[in-house]
């Protein structure tokens, strides 16, 4: 199974949580909105560790190397049977100034045509239930274990 580690990086905003997600570049997602946006993530090897799997992909589809605690949120399995490690980091960044990496793929399929796109066209910071509709399903409870860790307790 194929594992992939991300940061889901959160702030408040008068007192009600906002979190980072990201588009993923290319023609195949260009006019893709719900259930298509992700946080920021990748696969990793046995070489790796979780933690340093997310920071990597963090800075590689952001363009900023991320600082502070990282706060497990846990895994989940993903329709593609990807297991995605997730953690939460406080933090706060410009969405409008960020510097992904470029991938090479073929496009259109079958074509022999290589073209480089961003991984990531663009990022915004949203509220959760906004979040909720924008992110790939398999990556909702990532949502759910960030609010259940800010929710204050009774």
């Amino acid at each position: 199974m194929k594992r992939s580690a991300g940061i889901l990086m959160y702030r408040l905003a008068d007192r009600e949580p906002m979190v980072l997600l990201i588009h993923p570049g290319g023609p195949f997602w260009r006019n893709k909105d719900l259930n298509a946006w992700s946080i920021p993530k990748g696969e990793y090897g046995d070489d790796e560790t979780p933690e340093a799997a997310a920071v990597r992909e963090f800075e590689e589809e952001i363009g900023v190397r991320p600082a502070g605690a990282l706060i497990p949120l846990g895994d989940t399995v993903q329709s593609g049977r990807k297991r995605v490690t997730a953690f939460a980091l406080a933090g706060d960044l410009d969405p409008t100034r960020i510097q992904s990496a470029l991938v090479e793929i073929e496009w259109p399929p079958k074509s022999g045509r290589r073209l480089r796109f961003p991984e990531v066209d663009r990022a915004e910071w949203l509220p959760l239930d906004l979040a909720r509709d924008k992110i790939v399903k398999g990556q909702a409870v990532f949502l759910d274990r960030l609010e259940q860790m800010l929710r204050p307790p009774p």
